[in-house]
Order: C-alpha cells, then structure tokens, then sequence
C-alpha cells in the first residue's frame, strides 16, 4: 500500500514505512535493569533468562560468539555466578531511541574460592522485542581485581 506521510493513501510511489507498534521507554528500560539486578544479585541463571526472548543472543565479549536463547542464557549465568558471593549491580540508562536501550552498569563481588574482591565496569546496548523482551544483549566490560 502506498501512503502518504499524515496515513492516507497516495498515489505518489512512497513505499508505506513499517514502525514498531510501541518503543522502549526509559521507565521500561529501568524496571528490566531491576529485574536484571535481582537476578544477578541472587545469583539466579532462570530469572535472568527470563528476561531474554526465546532466541535471543546474549553477546558477553564482542569475539566470541554469543549465547545462543534462553538455555544458553541461563547456562551461562550458572557457571559465571557460581563463584560470585555479594554482588552488587548498579545501573544508569544512557539513551533510548526505537526499540533499543543503552545503558551503563558497574558491579562488585566476591570470588567464593579466592576471596577477591572484584569491580567491573561496562556498557549494554539492549534490543527489546514489543513485548518487554530483551531480544538482543550485547556488552563491553573491564574488570579490576582487589586482593
């Protein structure tokens, strides 16, 4: 159908522009990240899956290839969190435009099996599908070791 940019038809040769039904809000964007904090705080790997669309890749280091859905998701979270003990996850939202977040999060735990202490510092660029759902994650960290 061709359509004219106020909605009516036309016979101009304008292709009609398919938008999302609903974009990302910030006040979205921050009830994910408390869900996302819980999950990480509790050291969760269902609960953080949750968060994620069925297919969803979850690219942790940008050369690796990413998680792939849920089960790689959740597999993931079980082995990175089994050693972490006091977490503590801290978020900002950067921007939201369409249907993608970018936000800034840090983190400190402590290596059950060392003792270390540990500070991560990183970014998220999140994708969402209409129906709340993370629908891609990707993430840049640095990490800072404290004896």
């Amino acid at each position: 159908m061709l359509v004219n940019r106020h909605g009516g038809r036309t016979s101009h040769c304008v292709p009609e522009v398919l938008v999302p039904t609903q974009s990302l809000t910030a006040p979205a964007l921050e009830a994910w990240l408390a869900r996302y904090k819980q999950a990480w705080e509790q050291r969760d790997p269902a609960q953080a899956a949750a968060l994620f669309s069925a297919d969803a890749p979850y690219h942790e280091m940008p050369f690796d290839l990413p998680k792939a859905g849920r089960t790689g998701i959740r597999d993931y979270w079980a082995t990175v969190t089994a050693d972490q003990r006091n977490v503590d996850f801290k978020s900002q939202i950067v921007a939201v435009t369409g249907q993608t977040g970018i936000a800034r999060w840090s983190a400190s735990l402590t290596s059950a099996a060392s003792g270390t202490r540990v500070e991560l510092d990183g970014v998220f660029i999140l994708r969402f599908d209409d129906s709340g759902l993370c629908s891609e994650l990707r993430e840049w960290w640095h990490v800072r070791t404290n004896p």
